[in-house]
């Protein structure tokens, strides 16, 4: 009975990669949000790393999490994705990008067309790139004719917090590093919860299609 469940499962893979660990405290909440929908399987997957740890030691990095380095391979086995990065100038870090530019053989088989895909992001600054970091990395699942998923204004008001400093946009979930200091707040928190749910709950459905 749990094989036949685990088959049934929809599997939403939350893809990602922090340096410093602020993509990754929201990678978790995506996983929970994710998580929480029934019948979905949600795992967490970090890319490999390109700098050498000399490099990282020297820019204060702390230690990588236990969440398992993903292949592209891996990817093929996911009915749906969230994929997370930090910016560097505006746009999806290299690391993440040095992982899109393997998955050149998946492209050949097609083997991500039709599914979909939504985008979280850490900047260091309110002006340093909450849009155009996802905006510009919606090229890659253009290629691959993956579905973007923006969350839009589902998120409701907290989509139009003005007291307080809050990361994301309609585009997906966000935080706000500063000098790295600061951590995601509550509702930023809450907002990538809210991300892995819709997006997990969208998955499901496009799954139950694709299987008719």
């Amino acid at each position: 009975e749990g094989a036949e469940h685990s088959m049934a499962a929809t599997k939403v893979y939350i893809v990602y990669y922090s340096m410093y660990g602020h993509v990754e405290k929201l990678a978790q909440e995506i996983r929970k949000g994710a998580a929480s929908v029934d019948g979905v399987d949600a795992r967490l997957w970090q890319v490999p790393e390109t700098l050498q740890e000399d490099v990282l030691s020297k820019m204060s990095a702390p230690p990588k999490s236990d969440a398992p380095i993903i292949t592209p391979n891996d990817l093929a086995e996911a009915y749906g994705f969230v994929f997370g990065f930090p910016t560097r100038f505006g746009m999806m870090a290299a690391q993440f990008k040095a992982f899109l530019d393997a998955t050149g053989g998946l492209w050949r088989t097609q083997q991500l067309a039709g599914k979909p895909a939504g985008i979280f992001y850490s900047t260091g600054s309110q002006g340093g790139g909450q849009e155009t970091t996802a905006l510009t990395a919606i090229t890659q699942l253009v290629h691959h004719g993956m579905i973007f998923v923006p969350i839009g204004y589902t998120f409701g008001a907290g989509m139009f917090e003005m007291e307080n400093v809050k990361g994301g946009s309609p585009y997906g979930a966000g935080t706000f590093a500063g000098d790295g200091s600061r951590q995601p707040t509550e509702l930023e928190l809450e907002q990538a919860f809210h991300q892995g749910k819709y997006i997990a709950s969208i998955t499901k459905k496009l799954k139950g299609t694709a299987a008719a």
